[in-house]
Order: structure tokens, then C-alpha cells, then sequence
């Protein structure tokens, strides 16, 4: 009796490895580089601007290609501020409303299937202290 709940406790951890080991399979990671805004460009709260990035090197399959989302980004840090959402990467182009902020360097970083971030460029904000 000892024995065979030896066996299937064995039998049962044998399983469990086998289900946890990883599948091989292919995965795409497209960071489309960011065209605008870049070095050199000055926004100003409240304006419309396109927000542009390559799409002609895109993957034939994107994972999260439709859902991306746009994100402030101020010096190292992911701001808070979402500029855009729900956006289909292959369009290449989504237009914001430049937000409240404090003057300051910012990027904008692009998140569809990875998290991938543009030049610095400036906003001259409404906010002073």
C-alpha cells in the first residue's frame, strides 16, 4: 500500500513538471521607432498634435497590435498622463491633446506589444510654481 502512494505521488510531481515546462513558441517584439515628436520639437499645453512612429518594418503577426496606448514621460519616469488609448499600431499615427504640465523635457513612449520611448522635446506648460 506504502508503494503505490509512493508511485502516485511520484506520478503526480512528474506531471506537474511536465505541464510547467515552457512551450516553444515563436514570439514577435516590434518596437516601431517614434517620428514625432523628436529633438528639437516644442509643444505647448492644450495644442492637437499627431503623434507619429515607422510602421513599414512592421511584423506579419503583431501581438497586441490593436489596444496600444501613448504614455508622458518625464526625465526617467513614466508620468501618470495617458495621451492616447486603444490605438491599432499599423496606423502609424494617432492625434493628442498636449496636456497641463510643468515646462519641462518630455518623450512619449509607445506601448503596444513592448514599451519603447521617443527623443526628449520640450512643453511649454500652463502650470508654474
Amino acid at each position: 500500500m506504502m508503494f503505490m502512494t509512493a508511485i502516485a505521488a511520484l506520478l503526480g510531481v512528474a506531471s506537474q513538471v511536465a505541464n510547467a515546462a515552457p512551450v516553444h513558441e515563436t514570439r514577435d517584439v516590434w518596437d516601431p521607432r517614434i517620428l514625432y515628436p523628436h529633438a528639437g520639437t516644442v509643444w505647448y499645453s492644450g495644442q492637437r498634435h499627431n503623434v507619429t512612429w515607422e510602421t513599414s518594418d512592421a511584423p506579419k503577426q503583431i501581438t497586441g497590435a490593436n489596444g496600444g496606448f501613448i504614455l508622458l514621460r518625464s526625465g526617467e519616469y513614466e508620468t501618470p498622463v495617458v495621451l492616447a488609448h486603444d490605438i491599432t499600431l499599423l496606423d502609424g499615427r494617432v492625434e493628442v491633446t498636449v496636456p497641463d504640465v510643468i515646462t519641462g523635457n518630455f518623450s512619449l513612449v509607445l506601448f503596444g506589444d513592448s514599451g519603447n520611448w521617443g527623443d526628449d522635446f520640450l512643453i511649454n506648460g500652463v502650470i508654474t510654481f
